[in-house]
C-alpha cells in the first residue's frame, strides 16, 4: 500500500526560489534555447549593455568584440567598451546578480530595462563551463579586475577575486572576458548579421569585430551621438490598479491632489479636481489612507478623465537621415527613402515608428524582401513570424507599389524593409526579446508608415518602368532612322543629313514632352494619395 503523504510532510519540502535558480533551470526564456543562439545572445547582451553606457554618457562608442573557440563547442568571448565604466563597488552585483540594474523603474527609451542580460550571459557561462567570468572596469581612476561567479542560491555575486591595478593612460570601460559553450555560424541569423544590423541602427558606433573567420570592421558613419531621451513620470492612462496601490503606499505627497499632480504625467490641478470627485474622493485626504475601494474608484475615474497624452521627449527616435545613412552603409541599393510617424501612445505609454526601404542594386530580384526588425536600436533576429513588425508587413497591400506579393506574406522582389519601434516600454513576448505583442495600435502605425514609403518607392518603380519604355522606343526608333530618312530623301529630293537632324529633333522633343505629362501626373497621384 503507497505511503499517504501528509501536508506536513509537503511543507518540509518546500523553499524559496532565486531567479538565479529559476533561469539556470529555464534558460531557454533568456535566449539560451540553442548552442548558435546562446553564442548571439552573450554578444547581443553585452553590446546592448555598452551601446547604452556609452549613448547615456554622450560617448561616441567604440566596442571590440573577439570570438575565438577554446574546443570544438567552446568558445572564448571578449566584449570591450569605452563607455564609462562601473563604479568598484557596483561592479559584484551588476556583473553576478540577477535583476540588478538602473533602468527597470525609468520611463526612458533604453536597450536594455530588465537587468537580466550581461548577468544572464555570466550565469549561462559558469552553468555550461563552469568558469568565472573576468570583468574589468574603470571610471578614469584605478583599473578593477573581477574575477567572480554567480551564487544561484541566493542570486548574489561570488567574487573569487578582485585586483586594482594603476590606469597611466586614463582608460574609461568595461570589457568582460568569459568562455561558453556554443556552436559558430555566419549564416542569416549569426553574430555578423546582429552586428551587422547594429551597424545600420547605430551608424554612430565602431564596432569592431575578430571573429574565428578573420576581422571585420565596422565603421562609423555618424559623428554625433544620438539625442539623449529623458525621464518621464508615468501616465494615469497606463497605470493598472496593482501598480496604482503600490505608487499610493510608497508616494512622499500628503493629499490624493498632490499625489496625483507630483506623481503622474499630463495631471494639472483641474485634471486631479475631475479625478477626486469622479471617484468621490475628497482631494486633501492623505493617499495612504486610502482604502481597497478608495483606490478602485481612483483607477477607473483616472481611465475616464480626458487627459494630454504623455510627452514624448523620453523618446530617441534614429530620424529618417540616419536610417538613410545606415541602410546605405550596409545595403548596394538604388534606392532609399524612410519615414519617422510622429509618436503616439498604447496604453498610456509613448512610441515612435520608423521605416525605411531600400530597393534596387545588388539586392535579389525573384527572393523574399530582407525584413530588418528592431527594437530601441536593437535587431531582433529571431522569432519573426510571431512578431507585430512582421504581421504588419504582410497586412500591407505592396502589389499596389509594384512588388509580387501571395496572401499573408512578404513581397518579393529586390527591397529591403527596416521598421524601427522606439518606446518607453517594448511589449515583448518573452524574456528573449526577439518580438513584439501584437496591439492594434502599434499594427497600425507601422502599416501607415509603410504605406507612406511604399508611395515614393511605387513613384521611383514607375519613374524606372517608363524610363525602360522610352529607351527601348527611343532605340527602335534610332534603328529605322536612316532608313527613313533615306527614302525621305529620295521623295522629296532633300539632303538626308537634314532630314535625319530633324528627325532626331523631333524624337528628343516629342520625349520630354511626354516626359513632362508623366511627372505632372505622378504629382498629382501622389497629392490624391
Amino acid at each position: 500500500m503507497a505511503e499517504i503523504i501528509t501536508a506536513e510532510k509537503m511543507a518540509k519540502s518546500m523553499r524559496e526560489v532565486s531567479v538565479a535558480e529559476f533561469f539556470e533551470k529555464n534558460r531557454h526564456l533568456l535566449g539560451y534555447e540553442n548552442p548558435t543562439k546562446s553564442l548571439i545572445t552573450i554578444v547581443k547582451e553585452r553590446v546592448d549593455n555598452s551601446l547604452d553606457a556609452c549613448d547615456e554618457a554622450n560617448i561616441l562608442p567604440t566596442i571590440k568584440i573577439s570570438m575565438k573557440p577554446t574546443t570544438a563547442d567552446r568558445f572564448r568571448i571578449v566584449v570591450e567598451d569605452n563607455g564609462p565604466g562601473v563604479v568598484e563597488e557596483k561592479v559584484p552585483l551588476a556583473f553576478g546578480s540577477l535583476l540588478y540594474g538602473s533602468k527597470f523603474h525609468r520611463l526612458r527609451q533604453s536597450r536594455g530595462t530588465q537587468g537580466i542580460g550581461v548577468s544572464g550571459a555570466i550565469l549561462y557561462s559558469q552553468l555550461t563551463t563552469g568558469k568565472p567570468a573576468i570583468v574589468t572596469s574603470s571610471t578614469g581612476k584605478k583599473i578593477n579586475v573581477f574575477e567572480l561567479s554567480i551564487n544561484v542560491a541566493n542570486n548574489q555575486p561570488k567574487v573569487i577575486l578582485h585586483k586594482r591595478l594603476n590606469n597611466p593612460d586614463k582608460w574609461c570601460g568595461v570589457k568582460i572576458e568569459m568562455e561558453a559553450e556554443g556552436k559558430y555560424i555566419e549564416r542569416f541569423q549569426s553574430i555578423p548579421e546582429y552586428l551587422k544590423q547594429t551597424a545600420i541602427a547605430n551608424p554612430h558606433a565602431h564596432i569592431i569585430y575578430d571573429g574565428p573567420n578573420g576581422r571585420t570592421d565596422y565603421k562609423r558613419s555618424v559623428n554625433e551621438p544620438p539625442e539623449h531621451p529623458r525621464e518621464i513620470k508615468p501616465h494615469p492612462h497606463g497605470i493598472e490598479l496593482g501598480i496604482l496601490r503600490r505608487m499610493i503606499l510608497n508616494t512622499n505627497t500628503k493629499s490624493v491632489i498632490g499625489f496625483l499632480t507630483s506623481d503622474f504625467s499630463r495631471v494639472g490641478k483641474g485634471s486631479a479636481d475631475q479625478i477626486c470627485k469622479l471617484a468621490k474622493i475628497d482631494c486633501n485626504s492623505n493617499p495612504k489612507k486610502l482604502s481597497t475601494e478608495d483606490s478602485d474608484r481612483l483607477h477607473k475615474a483616472m481611465q475616464m478623465v480626458k487627459l494630454i497624452a504623455p510627452p514624448t521627449n523620453c523618446l530617441s527616435p534614429l530620424k529618417e537621415k540616419t536610417i538613410v545613412e545606415g541602410l546605405k552603409k550596409e545595403l548596394q541599393a538604388e534606392f532609399f527613402v524612410s519615414i519617422s510617424r510622429s509618436p503616439t501612445v498604447y496604453r498610456g505609454n509613448p512610441f515612435q515608428i520608423e521605416v525605411g526601404l531600400a530597393y534596387g542594386g545588388a539586392l535579389a530580384q525573384n527572393e523574399t524582401c530582407k525584413l530588418y526588425r528592431f527594437a530601441n536600436k536593437v535587431p531582433l533576429l529571431y522569432n519573426q513570424s510571431d512578431c507585430a513588425i512582421t504581421e504588419a508587413v504582410t497586412e500591407v497591400d505592396w502589389r499596389r507599389y509594384w512588388l509580387t506579393q501571395s496572401t499573408n506574406a512578404l513581397p518579393v522582389g529586390p527591397l529591403a524593409i527596416l521598421v524601427h519601434f522606439a518606446s518607453v516600454w517594448v511589449p515583448f513576448t518573452s524574456e528573449g526579446k526577439q518580438a513584439i505583442a501584437s496591439y492594434p495600435e502599434i499594427i497600425k502605425e507601422i502599416k501607415l508608415a509603410l504605406q507612406d514609403a511604399g508611395r515614393k518607392l511605387s513613384k521611383f518603380i514607375s519613374q524606372q518602368r517608363r524610363d525602360r519604355e522610352r529607351q527601348i522606343r527611343r532605340q527602335i526608333f534610332e534603328r529605322y532612322m536612316p532608313e527613313v530618312a533615306e527614302s525621305l530623301s529620295k521623295l522629296t529630293e532633300k539632303d538626308k543629313k537634314i532630314i535625319l537632324k530633324k528627325l532626331e529633333y523631333m524624337i528628343k522633343n516629342k520625349t520630354l514632352i511626354k516626359e513632362e505629362i508623366e511627372e505632372k501626373k505622378d504629382e498629382t497621384d501622389e497629392k490624391e494619395a
